[in-house]
C-alpha cells in the first residue's frame, strides 16, 4: 500500500512512473538539495507493484485536484467538492495531506473579489500596500485595477512591484486583517515571494495600451534602468504568436534575413512554421537553407537577433502600423 511509503519515496515512484522526459521538466522547479535527494532515492529504488505505482498516482492526482479547488474556492469549497468524489474521511485525508506550498495564498479572499469593488477600498491606501495586494492577484484583476488608479499613482504603484521581494509575514497580516474585516471574509496566509520585474511585466501586458504607456513613460524618466529592464522583458521573440498573418509580413519587411536566421535557429516548430508561412516560398528556402549549413551558433547570438526583432515589433506597434492583442480591448490590427 502507498501509506507505506514515506513522502520522499513516494515522489520517487511518481517521478519514475512519469517517465524521464516528464520527471526532467519537474527537476527544473526543484531545489538542489531536493533533486540530489530525489536522485539518491530514485537510484535506490528497486521495484514497485503496478498497484503502488497506481495508489502514487490516484494521491499525486487528488493532491492537484484539491490544489485546484483551493485555487478556486478556498479550502472550504475544496473539502466540500472532494467529500463528494471521494467521501469525507478520504477527503480530509488529502486536505491534510496538502504542504505549505499548496495552502491558500494570502488575499485569498480579495482574489474572489470583484476588482471594481475592491478598488473603492484600496485606491485612498498607500502606493506600496496597494502594490503588494496587486502582486498577490490575477494578472488580468491587477491590470484592471492598476488601470483604473489615479495616473499620478499608477507609476508609483507599477514600481513597488517590480522592486518587491519578501514581505514580511506580519506585514501581510495586518493589511489582510482591515481588508478582511472591511470585507468580511476568511483567509489563510503564508510567507510568499511576491512581486518582482515579472509580476509588473504579466500586468502590463494585460492593462490598455495607453495606460502601460503611461506608466512606462513615467518610469523611463523616474527610473530608467527598471524601465529598460521591464520593457526588455515587455514582448519575447515567441510572443510574435500573438500577431495576425498581415502584422507578421510587416515585421518580417523590417527584420534582416541574417537576424531572422538567427533567431529562429532555437526557436520553437510552432514559431518557425508561423514565420515561414508568412514569407514567400523562394524566401522561406533560401533561409532554411542557410540555417541548415549554419552549424551552431552562441546563444548570445540567437538572443541578441531576437532581440532585434522584437525591438522592430515595438517600434512598429507605438508608430500603429500593428497592434498587438491585450487584455485591455484592443484589435490585433489596423
Amino acid at each position: 500500500m502507498s501509506d507505506n511509503y514515506s513522502g520522499i519515496q513516494k515522489a520517487a515512484i511518481l517521478l519514475i512512473t512519469l517517465g524521464p522526459e516528464k520527471a526532467s521538466s519537474i527537476f527544473q522547479h526543484l531545489k538542489e538539495d531536493e533533486i540530489e535527494s530525489l536522485t539518491l532515492e530514485i537510484a535506490n529504488t528497486r521495484s514497485v507493484s503496478p498497484s503502488d505505482k497506481d495508489e502514487v498516482l490516484e494521491e499525486f492526482y487528488q493532491v492537484c485536484l484539491a490544489q485546484q479547488y483551493i485555487a478556486e474556492g478556498g479550502i472550504g469549497y475544496a473539502k466540500e467538492l472532494l467529500e463528494k468524489a471521494l467521501g469525507e474521511e478520504k477527503a480530509q485525508g488529502v486536505i491534510s495531506k496538502l504542504t505549505a506550498s499548496l495552502q491558500v495564498r494570502p488575499f485569498e479572499f480579495v482574489r474572489k473579489t470583484e476588482p471594481s469593488q475592491l478598488l473603492n477600498f484600496i485606491q485612498d491606501e498607500h502606493p506600496q500596500t496597494i502594490a503588494m495586494i496587486l502582486s498577490y492577484l490575477s494578472s488580468g484583476q491587477a491590470a484592471m485595477i492598476l488601470g483604473a488608479l489615479p495616473p499620478e499613482k499608477q507609476a508609483d504603484v507599477a514600481r513597488r512591484i517590480a522592486q518587491m521581494d519578501r514581505t514580511s509575514p506580519d506585514v501581510i497580516k495586518e493589511v489582510e486583517r482591515v481588508l478582511e474585516r472591511k470585507l468580511s471574509s476568511l483567509v489563510n496566509q503564508d510567507y510568499t515571494i511576491v512581486g518582482g520585474i515579472d509580476s509588473i511585466v504579466n500586468i502590463l501586458n494585460s492593462v490598455d495600451r495607453s495606460t502601460e504607456k503611461r506608466i512606462m513613460e513615467s518610469l523611463e524618466i523616474e527610473e530608467p534602468e527598471l524601465a529598460d529592464e521591464i520593457r526588455k522583458k515587455m514582448f519575447v521573440f515567441e510572443d510574435i504568436l500573438l500577431l495576425d498573418d498581415r502584422s507578421i509580413q510587416r515585421v518580417l519587411r523590417d527584420v534582416e534575413n541574417a537576424d531572422l536566421e538567427l533567431a529562429l535557429k532555437s526557436s520553437t516548430e510552432e514559431v518557425q512554421n508561423v514565420i515561414f508561412r508568412n514569407l514567400s516560398k523562394r524566401l522561406a528556402a533560401m533561409i532554411k537553407e542557410d540555417m541548415d549549413f549554419m552549424g551552431p551558433v552562441r546563444m548570445k547570438d540567437v538572443e541578441e537577433a531576437q532581440q532585434k526583432i522584437v525591438a522592430v515589433i515595438r517600434r512598429l506597434e507605438d508608430s500603429g502600423d500593428i497592434v498587438i492583442s491585450r487584455g485591455g480591448g484592443d484589435d490585433i490590427v489596423v
